[in-house]
């Protein structure tokens, strides 16, 4: 039994009090239909449906929404991931055409308006690592690179790159809100070579007339040192030193050491130290924040460019959101790592106000799940926040179970069993540490290839299925409140009480998650529970996560302490019977967002 009096919210979210909830409004399928170049409005766009859906989120308690990279991609149909213009939210007629797939300008203007009636924030998802499909190619010197982006295995050459973005869709209005025209100097490194008709990593360089040849060390024997590399990264033992540095234009430094240095990711990659570039992006993020309502942003791949410049621009945001909003922007950054280290080396540089995606807890959800499935002996539940952001930092910690990149898939794909989502939900949703984000796809279902209907259903006791999710983030909003005491005493079942508030009424519960068998048994339908002492004698409390019609009632004998059960492979939570708000639950919410 262990009190917990952490911070429940990164200190810059600003929920602190109303116990907060991030909702991601999409999904990698998402079905979007904007509206067509000369129109400015449609019923089936993804902004449409959002300004629908936002009042029911409001309802249950969303209190910040993380928007969609809604800059201008590659394509109409492109998520914002292949951003080709930061300065298009929907306006220009480019790149085939004026809107993004999730809407138009106008739409976006009107999603911001109800947001703000419904009292919820809006973040937007910025893509500031790279661009992609320039509008006509130039020609660069380079030099191709080994998968990693590390290693030089040819001599240096002039390739033929997709690099001038000319923008002639802002062009035909001169220039509007930015006159910066991309060029190569503007970029480190692509992954086309034109002429060449060559897909590969190629490190953008300066004239090698300008500088010395590299060393005889630098052009030795390549295959040992990509072995050494290679062993480097799978045994984790030790890594063969780098190459001398090229003097001149190169990768970022300041990044994430994995593979040796991770700034090359995709698409052609963003040179953050060029003055231009980097007067440009300070801009970008002023205007976004002076001209569109949103209150923060949700930083794509931070771990591949420059941390300094991210410092320099977060704190540049800052201030912008203080002179605007009286208070600091919303800053998460996106790492994907099992290895805590990593993301709170960024956070150190970062420092000012930033905050980030949990991605190590999200792998121990899907390490205990993945236990489960297998019927493991491993399953631990009192493992659940090792080695995890929230367990060393949980006041900037964004807890997530499955985003838009860890569903079926996907790139960063993680398995996890259906039946424990539930779980994780109960578990990020009602700790006291932690900054709690659901995902569109859990609550809603996900489309495409490998579609999934919404999680955390069970039977409604009319033969059809109910979500237990609406009501865990219900319970949040009316119940999750007070000093926090863990019971994690066994492997399949932990429990956590949160005393109350003064200050909200009828606050205060027991939350169990079970994945299994225990010592103590209630019956033989595979329940498990917990003796907790918690209110005082005589109260009467009920799982609210059950129907009304079977929800027994557990009571607090004279020495305070209730028997508390759990069904396996389940999450209960507990509220005294009389509790106002009660009978908000269980709450309905329609699952089916596309009908609205």
């Amino acid at each position: 039994m262990v009190s917990s009096n952490n911070a429940g919210q990164p200190s810059n979210s600003h929920d602190r009090d109303d116990n907060g909830i991030l909702f991601q409004t999409f999904e990698w399928h998402t079905p979007s239909e904007p509206p067509p170049p000369r129109e400015t409005y449609s019923t089936k766009s993804h902004y449409g449906r959002l300004n629908r859906l936002l009042p029911g989120l409001a309802a249950v308690g969303v209190t910040r929404v993380w928007l969609p990279p809604g800059c201008k991609a590659n394509s109409p149909g492109g998520n914002g991931y292949d951003c080709y213009d930061l300065w298009d939210l929907g306006e220009f007629d480019q790149k085939y055409a004026r809107s993004v797939k999730w809407g138009s300008r106008e739409e976006l203007r009107n999603l911001m308006d109800t947001a703000k009636r419904e009292g919820i924030e809006c973040i937007w998802d910025a893509v500031l690592n790279h661009k992609t499909a320039g509008d006509r190619t130039e020609d660069t010197w380079a030099v191709e690179s080994d998968k990693e982006g590390v290693l030089q295995i040819c001599p240096p050459r002039k390739i033929e790159a997709w690099l001038r973005y000319d923008f002639p869709g802002r062009e035909r209005e001169g220039m509007k809100y930015s006159g910066m025209k991309w060029r190569a100097e503007h970029f480190n490194g692509t992954d086309w070579d034109q002429r060449g008709q060559k897909n590969a990593i190629y490190k953008l360089i300066d004239d090698p007339a300008k500088y010395p040849k590299p060393s005889q060390q630098q052009s030795g024997n390549k295959t040992v040192q990509f072995g050494m590399n290679r062993l480097a990264r799978f045994a984790n033992k030790f890594r063969a030193e780098a190459p001398p540095r090229r003097p001149g234009k190169d990768w970022a430094q300041d990044v994430d050491d994995e593979h040796g240095n991770y700034d090359y990711l995709m698409f052609s990659n963003i040179d953050h130290s060029h003055p231009e570039v980097k007067q440009d992006l300070m801009n970008w993020g002023r205007w976004m924040l002076e001209s569109t309502g949103i209150s923060g942003f949700r930083l794509d791949a931070v771990q591949h460019f420059s941390y300094n410049f991210t410092k320099e621009w977060t704190a540049r945001v800052h201030e912008v959101s203080q002179g605007k909003n009286g208070k600091d922007a919303f800053v998460v950054g996106e790492i994907w790592t099992g290895e805590v280290h990593r993301i709170t080396k960024w956070l150190d540089v970062v420092s000012q106000g930033a905050c980030a995606y949990d991605s190590p807890l999200l792998y121990n959800f899907s390490r205990i799940s993945e236990d489960v499935r297998k019927g493991s002996k491993n399953a631990d539940l009192r493992t659940i926040i090792r080695d995890s952001l929230l367990e060393i930092r949980p006041d900037v910690a964004v807890t997530l179970v499955t985003n838009h990149d860890t569903q079926p898939g996907q790139t960063s794909f993680t398995s996890m069993l259906p039946e424990t989502k539930a779980l994780w939900y109960a578990f990020i949703l009602l700790r006291q540490e932690g900054y709690p984000c659901v995902f569109w796809g859990d609550l809603y279902g996900t489309r495409g290839p490998k579609a999934e209907p919404p999680a955390c259903t069970v039977p409604d006791g009319k033969g059809g299925r109910r979500s237990l999710l609406p009501n865990l983030m219900m319970c949040r909003r009316l119940f999750a409140y007070g000093e926090q005491i863990d019971y994690w005493d066994a492997m399949s079942c932990i429990a956590w009480t949160r005393a109350g508030s003064p200050d909200k009424p009828g606050s205060g519960c027991v939350a169990l998650l079970s994945i299994g068998d225990a010592k103590e048994k209630v019956e033989a339908d595979n329940w498990t529970g917990k003796s907790i002492s918690f209110g005082q004698p005589g109260d009467l409390y009920v799982d609210v996560l059950r129907i009304a019609e079977q929800r027994a009632d557990v009571k607090i004998d004279e020495k305070g302490t209730g028997f508390f059960p759990c069904r396996g492979m389940s999450a209960s939570v507990y509220i005294r019977k009389d509790a106002q708000g009660l009978e908000q639950l269980p709450m309905p919410f329609n699952l089916d967002a596309y009908a609205l």
